[in-house]
């Protein structure tokens, strides 16, 4: 089976061009998905995908992205899916297309490699590049009095379902849940859960 896999980092963004280059290639599923590639655990609609991929299937992405945010994610993941011999086709880089390569396993395999380690790379410093340029301008804000940070969603004066979350995280740590498991239950990232533990724990305000 042909799968395809789409994912933009917030609701803001549009799937359409991936989708449509996904339809283009001949996917008969594509998953769709609208969040960040920061951790592979937060990604549920790429981990049920992954639970359904079976040897033989077809894996097809827009970019090598989408499989992690540096070189060892993408490598790690890259490896799990040849190990359970199904095959990966990336659009806008022909070469990482594994079903070419059937009859000569060697020099398909070392072009792999190569590419991969270097699309890989690329990837990783892309994305330091951009959280450089991000911690930049934040700064440039401070400066000039204009960054307030992000808005917190999960505090004590939260209103509907982020105060039902907050005060279910609250009452698991109470009980001495780990964040892990309360990560998993809520959804809500470990970071954030960890900022309330210590909140708690320092007793101070968290709005």
């Amino acid at each position: 089976m042909i799968i395809g896999y789409a994912r933009v980092s917030s609701p803001e963004q549009s799937l359409s061009r991936q989708i449509k280059d996904l339809e283009e290639y001949g996917c008969e599923r594509i998953f769709t998905e609208k969040q960040s590639g920061k951790n592979f655990i937060d990604r549920k609609v790429y981990q049920s995908m992954r639970e359904k991929l079976r040897f033989g299937d077809i894996l097809v992405v827009h970019d090598l992205s989408r499989f992690g945010r540096n070189k060892e994610e993408i490598k790690n993941e890259w490896e799990s899916l040849i190990k359970d011999e199904v095959d990966i086709v990336v659009l806008n880089m022909p070469i990482l297309d594994t079903t070419k390569y059937k009859e000569l396993e060697g020099v398909g395999q070392l072009l792999t490699d190569l590419t991969l380690s270097l699309l890989s790379w690329m990837v990783e410093e892309e994305r330091e590049r951009i959280r450089t340029a991000q911690r930049q301008g934040i700064a440039i804000a401070k400066k000039q009095g204009k960054y307030k940070g992000r808005k917190r969603k999960y505090h004590s004066n939260a209103k509907g379902k982020d105060k039902i979350i907050y005060d279910e995280i609250t009452k698991e740590l109470r009980f001495g849940t780990s964040v892990m498991d309360i990560h998993r239950k809520t959804g809500v990232a470990r970071s954030t859960i960890y900022k309330i533990r210590n909140e708690m724990i320092d007793g101070v305000p968290n709005n």
